[in-house]
C-alpha cells in the first residue's frame, strides 16, 4: 500500500497534477507521523486506518464549511476525499449493514439503548469497511 501511494505521488509529480500531489503529500505526511508514533513500518491495515481518518476529518470539515456556506472549500474537500477513496476498499451498502445488524440483534437480543455498547462492540468485529457513524445511527434507530 505504501508503494502504491509512493508511485502515485511520483506520477502526480511527473504529470504536473498539483492538486493530487498536494493531497498525496498530506497523506504521506500523516502516514509518516503514524509510523513514527507506532515506532514501526505501517501494515496495509494501519495505512487504511490512517486514510479512513483523513477521509473522516475532511467529511467533518465539509459539514462545518456548509454551515458557513463556503462551497468552494466544500468542493475542494470533496475532490480530496475522491482521491483518498481510491485507496480504500468499497464500503458496505446500507442494506448490507442492516443485514449484519439483524444478525447481531438475533444473536444478542438487546432490549434497550443501555446495551448499545455491547451491540456496537460486536458490530465492530463484523463490519470493517463501513461508515461507523451510519452503523451507530442505524443501531440507535433499531433500539429506540
Amino acid at each position: 500500500m505504501n508503494e502504491l501511494i509512493a508511485n502515485d505521488l511520483k506520477n502526480a509529480m511527473k504529470s504536473g497534477d498539483k492538486f493530487k500531489l498536494s493531497v498525496l503529500r498530506m497523506l504521506k505526511s500523516a502516514l509518516q507521523l503514524d509510523s513514527i508514533s507506532k515506532k514501526h513500518e505501517l501494515s496495509d491495515e494501519e495505512v487504511l486506518n490512517v486514510i479512513k481518518k483523513q477521509v473522516k476529518t475532511r467529511k467533518d470539515s465539509i459539514e462545518e464549511f456548509k454551515k458557513y456556506n463556503k462551497m468552494e472549500e466544500v468542493a475542494k474537500l470533496e475532490q480530496e476525499i475522491e482521491i483518498l477513496d481510491a485507496y480504500l476498499p468499497e464500503e458496505m451498502t446500507e442494506e448490507e449493514i442492516k443485514k449484519v445488524i439483524d444478525e447481531v440483534f438475533a444473536e444478542l437480543k438487546p432490549t434497550s439503548t443501555k446495551e448499545m455498547g455491547m451491540v456496537m462492540k460486536e458490530l465492530n468485529t463484523k463490519i470493517t469497511n463501513a461508515d461507523m457513524s451510519l452503523v451507530s445511527k442505524l443501531v440507535k434507530e433499531r433500539l429506540s
